[in-house]
């Protein structure tokens, strides 16, 4: 479960969801997500379906290959996960 301030939303709601920055660039689908097991702590997003966008960003990667979007990156959860693309390079 992810928290804020004024709600909480639940990961089995934004895994499937379009990833694109604040400019409106898509990075791909969510495909799981990374937490710290002792604290709950969301790490980062793991992309499926990555775009072509996110091919060209260095971004980390797991050791299956699939690139990670750090979740301090997230600006926002709704219809589309948005984030920041200053914060990934």
């Amino acid at each position: 479960m992810i928290s804020s301030k004024k709600s909480k939303i639940y990961s089995k709601k934004i895994v499937g969801k379009t990833v694109v920055s604040k400019t409106g660039k898509t990075f791909g689908k969510v495909g799981d997500l990374v937490f710290e097991s002792r604290t709950g702590e969301l790490i980062s997003i793991v992309l499926k379906e990555p775009t072509k966008h996110a091919s060209d960003l260095d971004l980390e990667k797991e050791k299956g290959g699939y690139f990670l979007i750090p979740f301090n990156a997230v600006m926002a959860v709704g219809d589309l996960v948005v984030v920041a693309e200053e914060d990934l390079i």
